[in-house]
């Protein structure tokens, strides 16, 4: 069983993956008891009365893949989100803050984003929208 990041990518959106993740998360209780391997039959009904909600090993690793997937698409969405605020007047001192970082980091995300993500004419484009490098 080989459950990526890289597999599931193409397969959902941002939003898509977010809803199950959620989901999956939800299914789990996430109790100590269920920390051990249980042999019941499946097959007969009393096995589900009175045992919590689990994620069988397929959704617990497919879970941990949404999770990547979404903070990999959530980080490329960033140098959508720092053009409309430059875009917008926003100081690399606005976008540090709402990125919870130093203007300088905030500057190296963005042009580790435009040189992964843009062609060298709409790089050159996004460089320029900049400005010149934060001091401090």
């Amino acid at each position: 069983m080989s459950i990526t990041p890289e597999a599931l990518e193409p397969e959902f959106t941002l939003t898509t993956a977010a809803t199950r993740l959620d989901f999956l998360s939800r299914r789990d209780s996430g109790g100590s008891a269920l920390n051990t391997v249980h042999d019941d039959d499946e097959d007969h009904w009393n096995a589900m009365k009175g045992s919590d909600t689990s994620l069988d090993s397929y959704e617990a690793l497919e879970l941990l893949a949404l999770g990547e997937v979404i903070a990999r698409k959530a980080h490329d969405s960033q140098l959508i989100g720092i053009r409309a605020a430059l875009r917008g007047g926003a100081s690399w001192d606005h976008i540090a803050a709402a990125l919870g970082v130093t203007p300088d980091a905030a500057y190296d995300a963005f042009s580790e984003s435009v040189a992964k993500q843009l062609d060298d004419e709409a790089a050159a484009i996004a460089r320029e929208l900049a400005g010149a490098r934060p001091s401090r």
